[in-house]
């Protein structure tokens, strides 16, 4: 067994919790969108042809908000497909995932969805193949109120009232060369800083999100934040960072340490965003939008796109059936970003519905939560006021890829007004349980008010549509005395400890 001591001070504050950090995100992809949010011959599909099912879970969930439409898609994407008489819109290839995109959902669709779940949507424009005056036909279309062409197209569409759309990605993954009109930095910055501007135009309060890294291995990662930011800073609100992990070669320790790369990656991001605003000197901040995060395992057969000839509507694609491991990296995930609230004011778990997503569904079918949606779901809904600053000492162990890292992460937030205190905490032991002792002393008499884990056995168990429930969380010992609160946390798991003023 590992030990660990966890001291926690409502005096020491990270930052306030950031609802954004509870986004999603829906991509034309597979079956995101098609069977998954909308299926118009479900059972129980409502009157404009989205599943209530899904709608109900995206709201247990707790997502707060929605990146629309891609992703690698929005780079060949031609947004005018997808409005107007759903008969007529026309068929495209999709060639990010070599498929077909009938348009039957599109902006009108995807803001009417977003109303119902009672999400923010947070809209991506195509600078791939496209550029500054597509952008702006769509920020028009989508928020002024009426009276130009695009604004009354919307209107003669059905949406009399505008969208108000705040917070817009200046395109996706501008430096992969797997992208559709990929970029160098230059030639992105300049393009991104010529969008922004044009659309501050129509409305200056939006808040912009440019193109980062796709993740913090690329070859180009540091110097690409650098140049971008070196042409755009002034343009733009937000800087956005993309990360995926997944277990390789059976290398579970690292697999359970995969906050360290995030914590990284994030540190790094700030860092150059602060050596562009001390070398410009400027004094507004850049924030991050960790607009895609997950666990995925992208060499695995789910992710598999079609080839040759075969272009089909919405095929199975990064289907992952995530186990309790997986559901573990993803809380421990969620740690790290709140730990960053004072930099991170966005992200958005990728993605939401069957496209390696907490939500799954079956065609005319069920609707069920991966492992995945438990630590998700509880974080959203109990991280509350104020995040904390912990100090946590931890016995290390031992991974190949970060070397000794500690057993225990945690993070945790306070509601002054309420008293009610909220701890996330993953063992990243893989072979044993770890002791944890809290000293909760500054917080005065307190009392627990819900304790829970999410661990198993076999890590390796996963959710099906037939037993989506034998493995969820369940109640966790815990012994507060003398202040202090000691709990077994069992290897691979997630636990969440609630605290509230004593009666």
């Amino acid at each position: 067994m590992t030990n660990a001591h966890i001291t926690l001070d409502p005096a020491f504050r990270v930052a306030p919790v950031n609802r954004r950090t509870f986004g999603s995100f829906v991509e034309h992809l597979g079956r995101s969108v098609y069977t998954g949010i909308h299926e118009p011959t479900h059972p129980g599909a409502n009157a404009r042809g989205f599943r209530t099912d899904v709608l109900a879970l995206v709201k247990e969930l707790g997502v707060t908000t929605v990146r629309y439409p891609g992703g690698n898609f929005v780079s060949g994407y031609r947004w005018e497909d997808g409005v107007g008489p759903v008969e007529k819109r026309p068929r495209r290839l999709d060639l990010a995932w070599h498929s077909t995109e009938p348009n039957w959902v599109g902006v009108d669709e995807f803001m009417a969805w977003a109303t119902e779940a009672g999400v923010e949507p947070m809209m991506a424009v195509n600078l791939g193949t496209r550029g500054v005056q597509e952008a702006l036909d769509l920020l028009e279309y989508c928020n002024v109120p009426g009276g130009t062409a695009w604004s009354d197209a919307r209107r003669a569409n059905g949406a009399e009232s505008p969208y108000k759309v705040r917070m817009w990605c200046l395109g996706n993954e501008m430096d992969g060369p797997w992208q559709i009109g990929g970029k160098t930095a230059h030639e992105y910055g300049r393009l991104a800083s010529q969008t922004a501007k044009a659309m501050r135009m129509i409305d200056p309060e939006l808040e912009l999100v440019v193109c980062g890294s796709s993740h913090s291995s690329m070859p180009t990662f540091g110097e690409w934040e650098r140049e971008v930011l070196g042409a755009a800073y002034e343009d733009i609100d937000f800087i956005s960072a993309h990360a995926y992990y997944q277990a390789r070669d059976g290398d579970l320790a690292s697999f359970l340490a995969s906050g360290v790369n995030m914590d990284y990656f994030i540190d790094s991001v700030v860092a150059t965003c602060d050596h562009v605003k001390a070398a410009r000197k400027l004094d507004k901040d850049i924030y991050v939008s960790f607009d895609e995060w997950n666990v995925w395992y992208q060499s695995g057969e789910a992710s598999k796109t079609p080839t040759g000839d075969d272009w089909p509507v919405a095929p199975r694609l990064l289907e992952d059936h995530y186990n309790v491991a997986d559901a573990v990296v993803v809380g421990g995930l969620l740690i790290s970003l709140l730990r960053h609230s004072d930099r991170v004011r966005s992200a958005c778990l990728a993605q939401l519905v069957n496209v390696i997503a907490p939500i799954m569904t079956e065609p005319g079918g069920p609707a069920w939560r991966q492992t995945t949606f438990h630590p998700f779901a509880l974080t959203a809904r109990y991280a509350k006021g104020e995040v904390l600053k912990l100090d946590v000492r931890s016995d290390q162990v031992e991974t190949p890829q970060y070397g000794g890292v500690a057993a225990v992460d945690a993070v945790a937030t306070y509601d002054p007004e309420t008293g009610d205190l909220a701890l996330f905490i993953i063992n990243r032991n893989a072979q044993a349980a770890t002791q944890v002792e809290l000293d909760l002393r500054s917080l005065g008499a307190v009392r627990v008010t819900g304790a829970t884990v999410l661990a198993n056995d076999d890590h390796r168990w996963a959710a099906t549509s037939d037993d989506p429930d034998s493995v969820v969380p369940h109640d966790l010992t815990t012994i507060l005395a003398d202040g202090t609160l000691s709990a077994e946390l069992p290897a691979v798991s997630w636990a969440m400890v609630r605290l509230g003023r004593a009666a």
